[in-house]
């Protein structure tokens, strides 16, 4: 038997080793120096979920009420949806003026029409007129190779477009992440309008979900000069938010939903940060935002693991606060100037608090104050700290236009980049304050 083969049918021992051997390391430094490094990595420990097993979870802070000042700015949230719906066929520009958007998008902008419902934005016949027109237009869509939506469509014609908003004859694939984000919408849509449901059910017959999900695991495509290739899509935290989407409607992503083989910690700032162990596009060690976690809570109310993780990813954000003086609320966020969209991570690239342009290159030079992290924090956990944050981001707003993304951390200037995932996670984080997750019934 080669080397190889026997090095493969030893692997299980030998990631048990690796993982004993940094679980001793881990005791002798604590034993012999006190307190951990800032950053400790445990990779393949058997037992990596007691780590945040032991986590205590922030306790929720759903008010039962919105005060004068939510109101207001839930009515500047809308206000963006007002300015950026095409009354033709009803989608919702993603970024302030400019006609196109992703199925992502299109899932923030019904969490905004059933967010500003609840809080009385609109009424009941304004929000099922929205939902058909939108319902409607994304029956029609051309699907990419008949199967699925195409990442990116235009606002006013429908049609297939690239990166450059420029039609796209074949199209870019389909992202799985989009098409569960959406499906997980319209999930809502059929609980919070039943009579919208046959609508819903007929759409999401139209599309091969089951294209996107393959052995429990999400698969997305990507057209490489002229070649479609597939490939597996999500990563913590994500990953775990599409698959509860696809649950909704009876798929089995076991392998998505399920961390464990995945899973590593960091300590940032004295907390465990749940990472994952693959490569962010292949390329960069992956990273960590806020944002799968606000979904979850502010749509679904986390699940026990999720809770804990958010709990642990948020109070790093504030710790940090503490040690420098720097108000931090980071997430994935667009960008007022190039190169127009970078995530501000918690963990990112190999280190904690990297800035990353979808290709790894760093620039923490654009870490943002994020208006959707500073409301959705604020929302789920309610505490000193995100009271903070809404109040410093609360200066940026445009009643006029909506919530711009935030502030830029070096220099104080407003990101006055204006999308529709923010201002959607504005209207859900307020209509989480005064109800509770959008999933579940108000008044339960």
């Amino acid at each position: 038997m080669s080397f190889r083969k026997n090095v493969t049918r030893a692997r299980g021992h030998i990631v048990f080793l690796v993982g004993l051997v940094a679980g001793l390391a881990l005791v002798l430094w604590l034993e012999t120096f006190g307190d951990p490094p800032e950053v400790v990595q445990m990779q393949g420990h058997p037992d990596v979920m007691e780590v945040f097993d032991k986590i205590e979870p922030l306790p929720l802070a759903i008010r039962g009420e919105s005060t004068p000042e939510d109101l207001e700015a839930a009515r500047i949230a809308w206000t963006y949806f007002v300015n950026n719906t095409v009354e033709e066929t009803g989608l919702a520009n993603s970024v302030d003026r400019y006609p196109s958007t992703t199925m992502w998008e299109t899932g923030s902008y019904i969490v905004a029409i059933l967010s500003a419902e609840r809080l009385g934005l609109i009424g009941g016949d304004e929000a099922r007129a929205r939902l058909e027109t939108l319902l409607g237009s994304l029956r029609t869509l051309r699907l990419f190779q008949d199967t699925l939506p195409n990442k990116a469509y235009h606002t006013r014609t429908l049609e297939l477009v690239d990166y450059g908003n420029k039609p796209s004859e074949l199209g870019l694939g389909w992202s799985a992440l989009d098409v569960a984000r959406i499906v997980s919408t319209l999930g809502l849509v059929e609980r919070r309008h039943p009579e919208l449901a046959p609508q819903v059910e007929d759409l999401v017959a139209a599309w091969s979900l089951d294209r996107m999900v393959r052995d429990g695991e999400l698969i997305g495509t990507n057209v490489v000069a002229g070649e479609v290739r597939e490939n597996q899509e999500g990563r913590v935290g994500y990953e775990q938010y599409a698959a509860k989407a696809m649950m909704l409607f009876g798929f089995d992503v076991y392998k998505a939903y399920e961390v464990r083989d995945n899973l590593m910690v960091q300590m940032v700032e004295g907390q465990p940060i749940p990472v994952d162990t693959r490569l962010h596009r292949g390329q960069t060690p992956a990273f960590v935002v806020s944002e799968p976690y606000l979904f979850d809570g502010l749509e679904f109310g986390f699940d026990a693991r999720s809770h804990r993780f958010a709990s642990a990813i948020y109070r790093a954000q504030k710790n940090r606060f503490d040690e420098t003086g720097e108000l931090t609320a980071v997430t994935e966020s667009h960008l007022s100037g190039e190169p127009y969209f970078a995530y501000s991570t918690v963990w990112g690239g190999g280190e904690p608090w990297a800035v990353m342009t979808f290709q790894g290159e760093r620039i923490d030079d654009r870490r943002t104050v994020a208006t959707k992290a500073a409301f959705g924090w604020d929302a789920l956990f309610g505490t000193k700290y995100t009271g903070r944050l809404v109040e410093a981001v609360s200066e940026a707003a445009d009643p006029e236009k909506g919530w711009p993304e935030g502030i830029y951390e070096a220099t104080g200037e407003v990101n006055t980049s204006t999308t529709a995932n923010t201002n959607a996670v504005v209207l859900a984080a307020l209509s989480f304050k005064a109800f509770g997750p959008l999933m579940r019934a108000d008044g339960e």
